[in-house]
């Protein structure tokens, strides 16, 4: 098991829409313990495989507070959606950047477990708003896109001043 590189945010690469798991192998599954150890490490509560530079339909969320309830989304799909939520949510991808953004209070989603079995879920609250972040990367899509130019800008340039800082 390691601990990956997690792009941050302006990372041209965040912007890469994933493709499909045709198969989950070994490969998928060792992947999976990588980005586990990774987004605990952080620590986080839910990584996509974009981020960490791996351009395909798999995310893992924990929202438990004894971070021992890891769920692993491949291939997600929501399926229906309900009501409207704002949560100030930040990014692994985006440290130390936290805004609110507008999503859906409840979500049906269908995925593959880590063993490749289909699933659905109905999530509320956090979880909800976890799979619907993470579901973004997959698409290409960062938090701060739903903020306005003016924001966007401001957290490009901090973010691009603390890179050359490192």
């Amino acid at each position: 098991m390691a601990i990956l590189n997690i792009l941050n945010y302006p990372d041209p690469r965040l912007h890469t829409v994933a493709k499909p798991v045709k198969e989950v192998n070994v490969t998928i599954r060792r992947l999976i313990e990588d980005m586990r150890d990774t987004m605990y490490n952080a620590p986080g509560i839910g990584l996509a495989a974009t981020q960490v530079n791996q351009h395909i339909q798999l995310l893992i969320i924990d929202t438990s507070e004894t971070k021992d309830q890891l769920q692993v989304f491949i291939n997600p799909k929501i399926i229906a959606k309900d009501g409207e939520q704002i949560y100030e949510e930040g990014c692994l991808s985006v440290p130390g950047i936290y805004e609110n953004v507008t999503r859906a209070e409840k979500i049906v989603v269908e995925a593959l477990n880590q063993d490749g079995e289909p699933f659905t879920l109905e999530a509320h609250g956090l979880l909800s708003v976890c799979i619907q972040h993470e579901m973004d990367h997959l698409q290409g899509k960062v938090f701060v896109d739903y903020l306005s130019q003016l924001k966007r800008t401001r957290i490009k340039n901090k973010m691009l001043k603390l890179k050359r800082a490192m």
